[in-house]
């Protein structure tokens, strides 16, 4: 019987001890949007890097081409829409920004 009391006693007052521990926010914002806009800024730059990196392989393919006109023609549409994509990821950079600062505005 003082097993129980005390168990339940223990179960209680979890709650009063749990609030003695604080721990901190590793998000850095309590805030919804400002969390959206800091994961799609992070999604874009992991995006940017990746077209970086096919800018890099198109230009390591033309240039290890020997002449061959296909590796040159390849290398080169890589870059180019490499290129694009990295055009399209500064401009939804731009617009993300303009519509997250609108909605803060509101």
């Amino acid at each position: 019987m003082k097993k129980k009391i005390l168990f339940i006693v223990l179960i209680l007052s979890l709650p009063l001890m749990a609030s003695a521990v604080s721990i901190p926010n590793p998000l850095g914002t309590t805030s919804v949007p400002e969390l959206i806009a800091r994961v799609v800024r992070g999604l874009l730059g992991v995006t940017g890097a990746f077209a970086l990196f096919f800018v890099i392989q198109g230009g390591f393919i033309w240039m290890t081409s020997r002449g061959n006109a296909e590796k040159v023609k390849a290398g080169r549409e890589s870059m180019v829409w490499a290129i694009l994509g990295i055009l399209a990821i500064f401009l939804s950079y731009v617009i993300i920004n303009i519509v997250f600062a609108s909605l803060q505005g509101v």
